[in-house]
């Protein structure tokens, strides 16, 4: 061994090591699960007052000088949130149980798009288009067609295709598996109103969710590239690559491309709209204007009027925009959900194989988890409580002192050298 002392090299990784061990302890519990889980959910905010509120019937709004009251609208529920920091601005009945139709896609999305790259390339077989319910939306799916990951998610973003999301759920081990995902993640991000019966939102006994419960799907899918993108996709070719077989597709939410006379929204940015006999028309749209991004999520209209759900849902949001400098919150959406993961960039399933050299893979993986690190800070900076730091606080701590002690055992393998 060189001139350093053995009990001081000693010391200092005890040290260090005590230092990581405390940090990591310190991480809130659900944060300890692992990569590609999906979004981290360290539990319940404390209840209050303000978010009990959303409990009761009826509007819930704080008056504000200068602030006028939210439009009236038909809507059996409603719901406009700061989706940048949580606040929900004002709500009707947000928390009542009603067929959410196909903006239950938003949760599909949100469980089962990190778990496959946008490139990989599956064939699709006669059993992943069984048993499609009748009268179901398609995007137009060919058995033994070769489809990339990202033309599916386009399918069920833009046609709302439920032959898409049978076929994403097959890949994900089957309709049961899914909706398995589905109800799981649904606990994780604290969507208490919500049961899935199916992964495309078609009527069925027992399904329901909320306008809170699809606000929080829709906020957390926006933490992710990939469905920030596709829901607010307003034309693709289906499939991407063309040939003689490919055909132009539109997204359906009106609000977005502006179509059946309804003009479209100034800084839309989707999210998707749904329609069913038994949940009449539903939408959850996210709009940016001036530095802010708003969520509105509107749940059957009972005005009767031509495209009642967008009309509201655009009142709702120009409202948000006017109030939400100067409003008080009637209560916050759990800040602690950390961002949706991508999906893993290596081909899958039948896609042609890429070879990468170990050491890319691995200086892959480091740029990676450093680069959640920081999303993790960025997030717990933005969103702390008032009972303590947000989760990027405590991975700021925990990788630092996980530097300290690699730097600490550097030192001494050198020194034992």
């Amino acid at each position: 061994m060189s001139s350093a002392k053995w009990p001081t090299v000693k010391a200092g990784t005890a040290a260090a090591v005590c230092a990581a061990t405390v940090a990591v302890t310190a991480l809130p519990a659900a944060a300890a699960g692992s990569p590609g889980d999906g979004p981290l959910v360290a539990g319940d905010a404390p209840a209050t007052t303000a978010a009990a509120r959303l409990d009761r019937p009826g509007v819930q709004v704080r008056t504000a000088p200068d602030v006028d009251e939210p439009p009236d609208v038909s809507a059996l529920s409603w719901m406009v949130t700061d989706a940048d920091d949580g606040r929900v601005l004002a709500a009707k009945d947000a928390h009542r149980e009603l067929p959410p139709a196909s903006t239950l896609k938003t949760l599909f999305a949100v469980t089962v798009l990190p778990k496959f790259g946008q490139e990989t390339v599956h064939t699709v077989s006669e059993d992943d288009l069984s048993d499609i319910s009748p009268g179901s939306s398609l995007v137009g799916i060919k058995e033994d067609f070769r489809y990339t990951v990202a033309d599916l998610w386009r399918g069920v973003f833009l046609s709302s295709g439920s032959d898409a999301v049978h076929t994403l759920a097959a890949m994900n081990g089957g309709w049961e598996k899914t909706l398995d995902d589905m109800r799981a993640m649904a606990d994780r991000l604290g969507a208490r109103d919500t049961d899935v019966e199916t992964a495309d939102g078609y009527d069925t006994p027992g399904q329901h969710s909320s306008a809170y419960d699809l606000t929080l799907f829709a906020k957390t899918g926006l933490t992710n590239r990939d469905f920030a993108r596709f829901a607010s996709t307003k034309e693709a070719e289906f499939p991407e690559d063309g040939g003689p077989d490919a055909f132009g597709i539109q997204n359906t939410n009106r609000l977005l491309v502006g179509s059946h006379g309804v003009e479209p929204y100034p800084g839309l940015v989707g999210v998707k709209n749904g329609y069913t006999s038994q949940a009449g028309n539903t939408l959850v749209a996210a709009a940016h204007r001036d530095g802010r991004t708003l969520l509105v999520t509107v749940m059957n209209p009972q005005s009767g009027k031509n495209n009642a759900v967008y009309e509201e849902a655009r009142s709702l949001l120009d409202w948000g925009f006017d109030a939400a400098p100067d409003i008080e919150p009637v209560a916050m959406l759990p800040d602690r959900v950390g961002p949706l993961p991508s999906a893993p960039s290596e081909p899958e399933n039948d896609a042609p194989a890429t070879h990468q050299p170990a050491a890319d893979r691995a200086a892959q993986r480091r740029a990676s988890d450093r680069a959640a690190v920081l999303r993790a800070a960025a997030l717990g900076h933005d969103a702390g409580t008032p009972d303590g730091s947000g989760p990027g606080v405590w991975w700021f701590i925990a990788a630092g002192a996980v530097l300290v002690t690699g730097s600490t055992v550097v030192v001494l393998r050198r020194r034992q050298g």
